[in-house]
């Protein structure tokens, strides 16, 4: 029986890490690792959707990993989301993630076309395969893949002993009620429901906005094993409204993020990759309002 409390607790979402020409930035990516450690979080999550993954070559994803291994790894238990959408790219960010050391290996469903549910097993097992001393993580978004995980599905997942659990990005709560009743570990994946993917069943969170905000998402986890869901709620609606707020902007929501983090006095990570959409005309407004926002949460809940 696998010890699995090495998962448990707050996993920001890794941002890929820009210099000013857009290239990867080995510097700002160990800054970066080394601001969340401080900040008290039990992992990183390197290389899936907030790591604009989709947009980078493998070349890049190895440089990141590269990079946050170097600073952290040892001290926080790593994720490293491997897919790409062909089996082979795949394989190899795998097996350069065992190399360095990481905890487990992740990987969306091949995106695009809708693959019949035993093509999408091989393409997992033979990711797995290629990393086979390393747990293997399914990532859960049909949202954005296009194909949604099932229960008959995870159960022939859960065959191959190094598939230790979800990271679960669907809406429905009852989701983790479900991966959680076949033995899976789950990972709430949307951060708006981080106190409610936790009473499901999670046990751990991965986020797109944990790292603008760790102090409140690592309270929110306090307050659940503590069992002050009151106070756990409250900086839960928080957190939801910063949220809402940020997505007001016109630009991307993680270009807003990084723009949050720079003005926070975190490390300066540049903006997000074309296609994505970069700061517009008016969104400052909407960071410095979110920055107060999370400043005057922080203050009152931690």
């Amino acid at each position: 029986m696998k010890d699995l409390t090495k998962y448990q607790g707050i996993f920001p979402a890794f941002y890929a890490c820009y210099d000013e020409n857009g290239a990867i930035s080995p510097e700002a990516t160990r800054a970066l690792a080394k601001h969340l450690l401080d900040k008290g979080v039990k992992g990183l999550y390197v290389g899936g959707s907030s790591g604009e993954c989709i947009y980078q070559s493998v070349a890049e994803r190895k440089l990141t990993l590269e990079n946050v291994m170097a600073e952290v790894g040892g001290k926080l238990t790593i994720i490293a989301h491997v897919a790409c959408n062909n089996t082979a790219d795949s394989r190899e960010l795998a097996a350069h993630a065992e190399s360095l050391g990481v905890d487990a290996i992740a990987a969306i469903p091949p995106i695009y076309f809708h693959l019949p549910p035993a093509a999408i097993a091989k393409y997992w097992n033979d990711i797995s395969d290629a990393a086979p001393h390393t747990d293997f993580v399914i990532y859960n978004i049909p949202q954005l893949a296009g194909v949604a995980l099932t229960v008959p599905l995870l159960k022939e997942m859960l065959k191959n002993p190094r598939v230790i659990g979800v990271k679960n990005s669907s809406m429905p709560v009852q989701d983790i009620q479900m991966w959680r009743d076949e033995g899976a570990f789950v990972f709430n994946g949307p951060d708006e429901q981080l106190l409610s993917g936790l009473a499901a069943g999670a046990g751990g969170g991965i986020g797109g906005t944990y790292a603008a905000m760790p102090e409140l998402y690592l309270e929110i986890f306090r307050c659940y094993q503590a069992g002050d869901m009151a106070k756990g709620m409250d900086v839960q609606n928080e957190c939801c409204r910063i949220i809402y707020k940020m997505c007001t902007a016109t630009g991307n929501l993680y270009a807003v993020i990084k723009e949050i983090l720079r003005r926070m006095d975190a490390p300066d990570v540049g903006s997000v990759r074309a296609p994505l959409a970069p700061l517009a005309e008016g969104d400052s407004a909407v960071v410095d309002a979110c920055v107060e926002m999370i400043r005057a949460a922080i203050a009152k809940y931690c």
